[in-house]
């Protein structure tokens, strides 16, 4: 935890600190009932039944020092998913070192196919990664924004298909959270 939080406190000059994770089963939940919503005097009330219309996944990485977050939807969370979502990153930082944050799942390791090594001699050994110690993910400051999002996108929102879910999300992050970090 301390080399994380180190990174986090000072981060190396001329590089860029990201943490990097996965939120899967986003569900696009339309509802069985239309629900009511508040009045004056009048509590609003939350349809509870629900119609589900697929998940998706948010493959996310947050640069704690600017708050800036980069993201891709995609059907599930694979290691070719997170492979192709690290290119992009690595184009939108085409200079200097890169230092991940993530936590212990497999994908994040090199596997039978050393992914991640030959992901990094690809790249000129920029990429350095950082794991979080064995069940304190919570260190990984993406979590913070994946509560936000479920906040404001996932708690009581109705999606009648993966399209409007993706939809959202995909506006939440452009639009609406990186309109002041970038």
């Amino acid at each position: 935890v301390t080399e994380i939080c180190d990174l986090y406190l000072s981060p190396p000059p001329g590089g860029v600190v990201l943490c990097v994770d996965e939120k899967t089963g986003m569900q696009a939940l339309g509802r069985k009932h239309a629900s009511r919503p508040a009045e004056p005097a009048r509590d609003g009330r939350f349809e509870y039944e629900y119609v589900r219309h697929g998940t998706r996944a948010l493959l996310a990485a947050f640069a704690p020092h600017t708050g800036h977050v980069m993201g891709q939807v995609r059907e599930r969370r694979g290691a070719a998913d997170l492979v192709a979502f690290m290119e992009e990153i690595a184009t939108h930082y085409p200079t200097g070192t890169v230092h991940i944050v993530w936590d212990n799942l497999n994908i994040h390791f090199d596997g039978a196919d050393d992914r991640w090594t030959r992901f990094n001699q690809r790249h000129g050994q920029r990429f350095h990664f950082h794991y979080t110690p064995i069940h304190a993910s919570w260190v990984n400051q993406v979590e913070l924004f994946f509560g936000i999002l479920h906040k404001r996108l996932l708690r009581y929102c109705v999606y009648h298909s993966v399209d409007d879910l993706t939809a959202a999300i995909n506006a939440f992050l452009e639009p609406i959270w990186n309109r002041n970090y970038v």
